[in-house]
């Protein structure tokens, strides 16, 4: 699949010479809400990696590294911890060449720098990152969380809760449908629901 549209242009060369040099397969597929991407062993003995195709350029290509990086890290070391510190090595070692502002805007290889010098499982739980990666603007007809008043009641996964207060850098929120306590990351995207508090209590 011609993955040239998904990424910025300047790095093309870069994912073209780790696709030739790694021997993978890379599918890209339909939003899933719970990963931007993974890696796998198929049956048959070769490597796929999987990216959403609602991503922007930018998160596209970050997904991606991240991505390589494990399947260069099971290349390495075979079997270890998922996010490591054999899989954080590689990441920024493969990282390293995107850093420039012909690909990353200026404005976001801060972000990206801070982030690499300790890189977590999902770029999601670094708020500052994923909002500047997304250009600070959610998706059309939703809000980040950290958008929306207290007490208000949003939508996610076609699930109803209501915004609770925030604890360090995650917001309690409370399911209507088993009231049960909830964190959720400031960034997350949420649709703020058409019902009023007296029709969904």
């Amino acid at each position: 699949m011609d993955y040239h549209k998904y990424i910025p242009e300047k790095a093309i060369p870069f994912i073209q010479f780790l696709i030739d040099t790694h021997n993978f397969t890379l599918k890209i597929v339909n939003q899933r809400q719970t990963k931007h991407g993974d890696f796998r062993k198929l049956p048959n003995g070769r490597f796929q990696i999987t990216v959403n195709n609602n991503l922007n350029p930018y998160q596209f290509l970050l997904t991606l590294v991240h991505e390589i990086a494990h399947h260069v890290t099971h290349q390495k070391f075979g079997i270890v911890q998922a996010h490591g510190k054999e899989w954080k090595t590689v990441f920024q070692h493969l990282m390293l060449p995107f850093l420039r502002p012909d690909i990353y805007p200026k404005e976001m290889l801060p972000f990206l720098a801070n982030y690499l010098k300790n890189p977590k499982a999902s770029t999601d739980t670094d708020a500052n990152l994923s909002l500047i990666l997304r250009g600070n603007i959610a998706e059309k007809g939703k809000k980040f969380m950290f958008e929306i008043p207290l007490d208000s009641f949003f939508e996610f996964n076609k699930t109803i809760y209501k915004k609770g207060n925030k604890r360090r850098t995650r917001f309690e929120c409370l399911n209507m449908s088993n009231h049960k306590i909830y964190l959720f990351n400031q960034n997350v995207e949420i649709k703020l629901a058409t019902n009023n508090k007296n029709e969904i209590s």
